[in-house]
């Protein structure tokens, strides 16, 4: 766990003045009236946590000059797009059709060659790792790879030094990069726990199951949260720490959605919300006294609520 923690403060180096510092909020509005940490990492650049593993992947590595690939549900192809951008390099990014217009439209500003595969994230992957294999580009993944990890890692590093005061923070899992990373941060030091959309739940059936474990993806976080099965090192981490994994479905992830607008206008995507979802619809119900932390992951609400 040492050696995760010095990789992560070298991509905090590495990454430094290319990423937003988030910031935090502390509310007794979300849940049973319970003083509650927030941080909005949903203001980061793209709107999403994603330009923190995209940075750190690009950054420590050799990049080709047919530059860089990766395949997203969305908001990983936007924020390697837009990493890409920063570093004036090219970039093919492989979303599928579930992405929806807001983050095609998204990747599309930033200036990367975007391809649209019928199906869902694993096809745009296919896609992807063929794409690598011709041209020789630098396939930057969404969630399993260390680079990918470490970069994640230094969103918990960040609201460790603004002053994190919970025991437990709940984190939304897609494929598990995000989670990874604040495995290998916290350690043994606060609780982690798991929160996947039932539609999605590639770490709650990985747990029970094993790693290689695919699952069909629906539900109204399937483009954020769409992996079919997780990640290796998620899995790796979760069966060392022994995380907990809860789920809340489809009505749950809406309700918070809405309740985080309705209370705080605080606009997330339905993936930024599962969180929230947990504490709301019981799926995690913390021991008497247990202060509690949510991250709010994501903005990309599709269809773009402006217009």
């Amino acid at each position: 766990m040492n050696d995760w923690r010095e990789r992560i403060d070298a991509a905090a180096d590495r990454t430094s003045g290319l990423l937003r510092r988030t910031p935090l909020m502390e509310t007794h509005a979300l849940w049973n009236e319970t003083l509650v940490e927030v941080k909005l990492e949903q203001m980061q650049h793209t709107g999403s946590f994603k330009p923190r593993g995209a940075f750190n992947s690009i950054l420590s590595q050799d990049v080709p000059p047919a530059g860089v690939v990766a395949a997203s549900g969305g908001n990983h192809g936007a924020a390697v797009a837009y990493a890409a951008a920063k570093l004036d390099l090219p970039a093919k990014i492989f979303v599928p059709e579930m992405a929806g217009i807001s983050k095609i439209r998204l990747i599309e500003k930033y200036g990367a060659d975007l391809v649209v595969v019928p199906g869902a994230y694993a096809n745009a992957l296919e896609e992807a790792r063929a794409w690598e294999e011709q041209s020789g580009a630098l396939q930057i993944h969404a969630y399993d790879s260390p680079a990918t990890v470490e970069g994640q890692g230094t969103l918990f590093r960040e609201w460790e030094a603004q002053g994190l005061d919970a025991d437990t923070v709940l984190v939304a899992v897609g494929g598990g990069g995000l989670i990874s990373g604040a495995m290998a941060w916290f350690g043994e030091e606060r609780k982690v726990v798991a929160v996947e959309s039932e539609g999605c739940a590639t770490f709650y059936t990985a747990m029970r199951e094993g790693v290689d474990t695919e699952i069909n993806v629906s539900g109204v976080a399937a483009d954020s949260l769409g992996a079919r099965k997780i990640g290796k090192i998620c899995h790796g981490l979760g069966v060392e720490q022994l995380v907990e994994t809860v789920t809340v479905n489809d009505a749950a992830i809406l309700e918070a959605q809405r309740h985080l607008w309705d209370k705080l206008r605080l606009l997330v995507e339905p993936a930024g919300a599962v969180g929230l979802a947990a504490l709301r619809a019981g799926a995690y119900q913390p021991e008497p006294g247990e202060r509690v932390a949510l991250l709010l992951c994501g903005a990309n609400v599709s269809p773009d609520p402006l217009g």
